[in-house]
């Protein structure tokens, strides 16, 4: 009897053949280039898979997941890939999406403890506070919703802050950046926000100098 992870292993060699099959110079086409256009940053969920509800292929999103899609200053992981993406792979578009029903989400609005990912999702308990009033206005179920979406704009605001960002702009580069909430209960997304360039952001505290101007003030 085949065990469940030996499925996976299965399935595997059979996409490959017919990616073979049906375009034998696939794979030769994916070693040699990576030209992302989109800069993908989602939550972990395993029902919202990137490529499968944008109807991408390999090779055209580059992709970070965490619980919840949050943003985090001090993620050196995210920070990373982000860097990479914008600086090296020069992608136009960041999106971050985030679902209806996520978990993280559910789990922030709640007083219980369920151990260190408290600590995590503490980033989220941060965005209710910001909006509480609008928040505590609501039924629970629309609630839900609405933290959901205002977690995306936060993420979305807390990616346009970052050095990365702020000094691509500088250069008069891109990212473009997006907020989209993906509906499990239909399949949809729907955009939540767009910030397109630095001279749109909502306080100048955010902005940084470039790096040249910093290397002659330091002399």
């Amino acid at each position: 009897m085949m065990n469940s992870y030996e499925k996976l292993l299965s399935s595997n060699r059979r996409w490959a053949a017919e990616k073979v099959a049906t375009d034998p110079d696939y794979f030769n086409r994916l070693v040699n280039t990576q030209t992302p256009e989109y800069l993908w940053i989602g939550c972990s969920d395993s029902r919202v898979p990137p490529n499968e509800i944008t109807q991408t292929q390999p090779g055209e999103v580059f992709i970070h997941r965490n619980v919840a899609n949050l943003v985090v200053h001090t993620d050196m992981n995210l920070l990373s890939v982000l860097q990479y993406a914008v600086e090296v792979l020069k992608v136009k578009h960041i999106i971050i999406c985030g679902h209806y029903n996520c978990g993280g989400v559910k789990v922030a609005m709640s007083k219980t403890q369920h151990g260190l990912i408290d600590n995590w999702l503490r980033h989220i308990k941060d965005v209710y506070r910001l909006h509480e009033a609008e928040l505590d206005a609501l039924p629970e179920a629309e609630r839900f919703k609405r933290l959901v979406e205002l977690n995306v704009a936060e993420q979305a605001m807390n990616l346009a802050k970052t050095t990365i960002v702020q000094q691509a702009w500088e250069r008069g580069e891109y990212p473009f950046i997006h907020g989209w909430v993906y509906d499990l209960s239909d399949g949809l997304i729907d955009p939540i926000c767009e910030i397109n360039k630095a001279d749109e952001w909502e306080s100048e505290i955010y902005n940084y100098d470039a790096l040249d101007n910093l290397t002659a003030a330091s002399h």
